[in-house]
């Protein structure tokens, strides 16, 4: 079930209406990584003054730029780990978008969604970036320590993460908050892999950019298959 959810969510992703979204999300995920890191940098430029005095060294001039500097290498680097969950949290503010395109295809007996409202949506939206941040920078001391269970502990985690939050908000349009809740305890495993593949596939440069956009498709022909609708 979960491989034909993933197929099907596949044969679309050339539809206009998914890429419109993709080049949303990253536009909207590099001007928030570049705005995070602009506000780093003037964080630490606050705190440091031009002349800062340094035991056995006394005054140095040069120390706010390299901390500077080291601030805009750090981003970069944390960047590399959050990128994707970042955009994943984005995108999911434009799900509609993707599963009104889903169900017009596959469903399109269907009655209209209860979309969700943007309100909604935005504080649902930053939730889920402060846990999939949260969640991914505690991860990385993981994979400092356990090395050699480093991608599973990434599948794992994210899988779980993408899982719940991409189920529930497709069940969300059609069944309402409290129901979505139900369904998603009732199915914990089979959300948790079909989260797992959509995962995997985040290791992999530029593919993992995708992914935001084929997990809301896959979710949403997941959720119907889970509540009985037939493609």
């Amino acid at each position: 079930m979960i491989l034909r959810c993933f197929f099907l969510a596949l044969g679309q992703m050339g539809d206009p209406r998914f890429r419109r979204v993709l080049w949303l999300g990253i536009a909207l995920t590099i001007v928030l990584l570049v705005a995070a890191t602009a506000g780093l940098v003037a964080l630490v430029q606050a705190f440091v003054t031009d002349e800062t005095g340094l035991p056995l060294i006394g005054q140095v001039t040069w120390l706010d730029d390299i901390l500077s500097w080291s601030s805009v290498l750090l981003m970069l680097v944390l960047s590399v780990f959050l990128m994707v969950p970042v955009a994943s949290a984005i995108t999911s503010m434009f799900l509609d978008t993707v599963a009104d395109a889903v169900e017009a295809r596959h469903y399109p007996t269907l009655p209209p969604a209860t979309p969700v409202p943007f309100s909604e949506a935005l504080v649902d939206t930053v939730n889920f970036l402060g846990v999939l941040i949260a969640a991914n920078v505690v991860a990385i001391l993981l994979y400092v320590f356990l090395p050699f269970a480093a991608i599973f502990i990434f599948w794992g985690l994210n899988g779980f993460l993408l899982g719940r939050e991409y189920f529930t908000l497709a069940a969300i349009r059609r069944v309402g908050r409290a129901r979505a809740r139900e369904m998603r305890r009732a199915h914990a495993g089979t959300i948790w892999a079909a989260g797992v593949l959509m995962a995997i596939p985040l290791t992999v440069p530029l593919l993992n950019l995708l992914i935001p956009i084929l997990g809301a498709a896959t979710f949403t022909h997941l959720f119907h298959r889970l509540s009985g609708s037939k493609v």
